[in-house]
C-alpha cells in the first residue's frame, strides 16, 4: 500500500510536468473549468434574485453550499479525471500493458493524466467558500473549519467512490458514458442547492440512496445550523465505506476483464 501511495504521487507529478509542458493548453483548461462553474453559479444567482429565498436558504448560503460541493468536487477529480478515459484503453487494447507491469493497475490508470480543468472547478469552489463564508453570518472557529475541512474530504471520497465504481464497469460493459453522466449530473445539479426544494421524496431519495446530501447540504446545514452536530460525523464514515466498496467493484470488474485480442 505505502508503495503503490508513494509510485501514484510520483506518476502523478510526472502527469503534470507533462502536462505544463503545453501551457497555453494547461491555462485554457483550468480557465474553462472556471468559466463553466462560474456560469453554472451565475443561474444559481438569477434564480435567487428572482426568489431571495429557497426553503430557508439565502444567497449567501446557498453560494457556501455550492462552493463547499465544488471545491469536494475538485479534489476528488483532479487526481481520477485519468479515469474518464478507460473506456478507450479498454476499445484499443492499450489496457493490456498495465496488466503486464509489476504494479496495480489502477495507480498506472491514475498516473496517465491530471484534471486540469478540474482546477478551474477548484478555484471556483474555494473563492465561493470565502466569500460567502464572510457572509452567511457563521461564527467561524475552530468546530465550523474542522467541519467544513472534513466535509470537502469525505465529500471528495463519496464522489470519488461512484466515480471508480461506474468507471470500473468499462472493463465489462466497455461503455458506461451514459450512466457516469446521470450520477455526476445528480450530484452537480442537486448537490448545488438545498435538498428540502425538491420535495420529501426525492430528498430521501438523495440521502439514503444516491447519498449527494453528504456531499455539502448535510456538513453546510450543520455549521450553519440548521442540523445535529452529530450529522457531522456521518460524511466522513459513509465516504471510507464508499470508497473501500468502489475499490471492491473496481477488483470485481478487473476479473472479468477480456483482452480485445482473446
Amino acid at each position: 500500500m505505502v508503495r503503490a501511495l508513494r509510485l501514484f504521487w510520483l506518476l502523478q507529478r510526472a502527469a503534470l510536468r507533462s502536462a505544463l509542458q503545453y501551457r497555453m493548453n494547461s491555462v485554457i483548461g483550468i480557465l474553462t473549468g472556471a468559466v463553466w462553474q462560474g456560469t453554472g453559479f451565475a443561474f444559481i444567482w438569477v434564480v435567487m434574485h428572482t426568489f431571495p429565498s429557497l426553503a430557508g436558504w439565502g444567497l449567501a448560503e446557498i453560494a457556501f453550499l455550492y462552493g463547499l460541493r465544488l471545491t469536494a468536487h475538485g479534489v476528488a477529480m483532479i487526481p481520477l479525471m485519468a479515469l474518464h478515459n478507460i473506456e478507450f484503453l479498454v476499445r484499443e487494447g492499450e489496457f493490456d500493458r498495465y496488466l503486464l507491469r509489476p504494479l496495480n493497475p489502477l495507480v498506472q490508470v491514475l498516473g496517465n493524466r491530471l484534471g486540469l480543468a478540474q482546477v478551474g472547478d477548484l478555484l471556483v469552489g474555494v473563492t465561493l467558500l470565502v466569500v460567502a463564508g464572510q457572509s452567511t453570518g457563521i461564527q467561524w472557529g475552530p468546530w465550523p473549519v474542522i467541519v467544513c475541512v472534513v466535509a470537502i474530504v469525505s465529500g471528495a471520497l463519496i464522489e470519488g467512490a461512484f466515480f471508480l465504481a461506474l468507471c470500473s464497469l468499462s472493463l465489462r460493459l466497455l461503455d458506461t458514458y451514459a450512466l457516469r453522466s446521470f450520477v455526476d449530473e445528480a450530484f452537480s445539479t442537486f448537490g448545488s442547492y438545498p435538498l428540502k426544494i425538491f420535495g420529501s421524496v426525492v430528498e430521501w431519495l438523495l440521502t439514503y440512496v444516491l447519498p449527494v446530501a453528504f456531499v455539502a447540504y448535510v456538513p453546510v446545514s450543520v455549521v450553519l445550523g440548521k442540523l445535529d452536530a452529530t450529522w457531522a460525523l456521518a460524511g466522513p464514515v459513509l465516504g471510507v465505506i464508499l470508497l473501500a466498496l468502489g475499490y471492491q467493484v473496481w477488483r470485481g470488474q478487473l476479473k472479468h476483464y477480456q483482452s480485445v485480442g482473446s
